[in-house]
């Protein structure tokens, strides 16, 4: 198989990802994205490979060979069984493990992403794993069925940072507001300077006269 230029900018897309992947999942998981391109050197990114010893341009394994046949013989259907499945290692350890197909051009396979999560690690490496790290504060994050409950949830807040907040003279806290909207990009959402206008009790055009001030004084 030869792989397209945009067959191999997807797979790029892949190894990005796995960077930010891995720092969630912790070292207990082992990633490894496959080039299916040359079976012989298919592995092209791979994080924490102490595990199983690999690096770098090694060799596609036996069940992923196995999967590439059932997808040939039967299509994408057949990778269901190697969505979540338990494995033994080489080395006699413990896995939980998938083995999800890339997808190219023209609906072909070009790839392989491998999660192998080792249970028999230490018990201090996987709760090392799901905490936060260094993180000094925690975010908040809310999840909402549609963008208007989103800028409203941003809306609110936001009033509970600036309106309480007797640093801020009251004649400037609707624009320090939208700043704060402005910040976290709610503005970029469709139909957003209408809702935030209707919820502050303000005008569009107050909102967008703000938005012009801030914009100008944010470094470029």
């Amino acid at each position: 198989m030869k792989l397209t230029k945009t067959d191999r900018l997807i797979l790029d897309s892949y190894a990005s990802m796995m960077e930010g992947l891995s720092a969630y999942l912790g070292s207990v998981y082992e990633i490894s994205l496959h080039n299916v391109e040359d079976y012989n050197h298919s592995v092209v990114k791979i994080m924490n490979g102490y595990h199983s010893g690999r690096s770098v341009g090694a060799p596609l394994t036996d069940l992923a060979l196995n999967m590439l046949k059932r997808i040939t013989d039967q299509g994408l259907s057949a990778t269901e069984s190697y969505t979540s499945y338990n494995a033994i290692a080489p080395s006699g350890e413990h896995l939980k493990s998938s083995t999800i197909p890339i997808i190219g051009e023209n609906g072909r396979v070009i790839g392989m992403l491998c999660i192998n999560l080792y249970l028999d690690s230490p018990l201090t490496e996987i709760l090392q794993s799901l905490d936060a790290g260094t993180a000094e504060h925690v975010e908040r994050e809310h999840f909402s069925n549609n963008m208007t409950d989103t800028i409203q949830e941003a809306v609110a807040d936001a009033r509970n940072q600036i309106l309480f907040n007797p640093n801020i003279p009251a004649v400037n806290k609707n624009k320090e507001l939208i700043r704060i909207l402005y910040e976290k990009g709610i503005f970029n959402i469709k139909d957003s300077v209408i809702q935030v206008a209707g919820a502050l009790g303000i005008s569009r055009n107050t909102v967008y006269l703000h938005l012009r001030s801030i914009a100008k004084a944010s470094p470029q």
